[in-house]
């Protein structure tokens, strides 16, 4: 049965006869690898963390450790609508609580 499968695989790949009975001979060669872990604990595999890590050390916790407010530049503070009154604040505050 393997002489079936030797014959349809030499046919399909193309080889001769005498071309597959060497070609038998260039098998692939799989051995273990080490794994990378110098012990058991799974967190070895991690890179170490930069900085002091916790919150500090997060990216997007960053924003609230931000030092000065931002001011806007004068081309766009004048391009902003005036705020409204508190006389209009309290009729439109009227308005939507009906």
């Amino acid at each position: 049965m393997s002489n079936l499968f030797d014959t349809v695989k030499a046919k399909a790949s193309g080889q001769h006869k005498s071309e597959s009975a060497t070609g038998e001979n260039k098998e692939s060669t799989f051995s273990i690898q080490p794994h990378p872990a110098k012990t058991n604990d799974p967190s070895d595999l991690n890179p170490p963390n930069q900085g002091a890590g916790g919150l500090r050390s997060d990216p997007v916790m960053g924003a609230h450790h931000a030092r000065d407010p931002h001011i806007p530049k004068q081309d766009i503070l004048n391009s902003l609508e005036q705020p409204l009154s508190r006389e209009e604040l309290s009729k439109r505050q009227a308005e939507l609580n009906k």
